[in-house]
């Protein structure tokens, strides 16, 4: 039998998880946990085997940084990183942090259970692209990567000056991409566009 963690601030989902995996007969769920913070006192106990991490948690804690920490500890135990948000950066970050696998919260009970057992046979399960969102007039996989580490940068309410010496690049550049979000999403100014990527979770500032 494999022992499960599930790390989930949302009981409803913690729940609907635990019984998809439990009626395979492979798995019993041992803890259900609300916080990544516990996370790794959890593991510590030697009961787990794999982790399923949510990427936001309860007090703000964050379960990419708490994956990281529990692959340094104990590079055993299997993790897969989930979230429900199209947040571009996560992707990256659940790989740096040693994570095994990565899905989203709105794939299907078999898919679900699929990445589970793949992962638990040593495959690492990463989806392709993010969920694409509508901001302003065009889907978000129309912006490139550097539009968006802008548009989160803006989100963190950071000027031109600070975005340019952060990317290397100079005030110019940072206006011609700024120019080019506008254009690209139609919206009047940057204050409103960045209210929508962050209302659409496209870009989290504090992750």
């Amino acid at each position: 039998m494999i022992n499960v963690l599930i790390v989930e601030d949302s009981i409803i989902v913690a729940k609907g998880l635990q019984e998809s995996l439990e009626k395979t007969y492979r798995y019993q769920v041992t803890a259900l946990i609300e916080n990544a913070a516990n996370a790794e006192i959890i593991c510590m106990g030697g009961n787990v085997d794999l982790v399923l991490m949510d990427i936001c948690t309860a007090d703000d804690e964050s379960g990419i940084t708490a994956a990281a920490s529990i692959k340094k500890h104990y590079p055993e135990i299997k993790i897969i990183m989930m979230t429900s948000m199209p947040e571009y950066s996560f992707l990256e970050k659940a790989r740096q942090a040693g994570a095994d696998s990565f899905l989203y919260k709105q794939i299907g009970q078999s898919e679900f259970q699929d990445i589970v057992n793949r992962t638990m046979h040593g495959e690492h399960i990463y989806p392709d692209e993010t969920p694409q969102v509508m901001i302003g007039n065009i889907p978000s996989t129309v912006l490139t990567r550097r539009e968006l580490e802008v548009l989160r940068m803006l989100a963190n309410g950071d000027k031109y000056e600070e975005i340019a010496e952060r990317l290397s690049i100079s005030v110019n550049t940072v206006k011609f991409h700024v120019k080019n979000l506008l254009a690209k999403t139609g919206f009047r100014n940057t204050l409103q566009m960045v209210v929508e990527a962050v209302d659409k979770r496209l870009v989290l500032p504090k992750y």
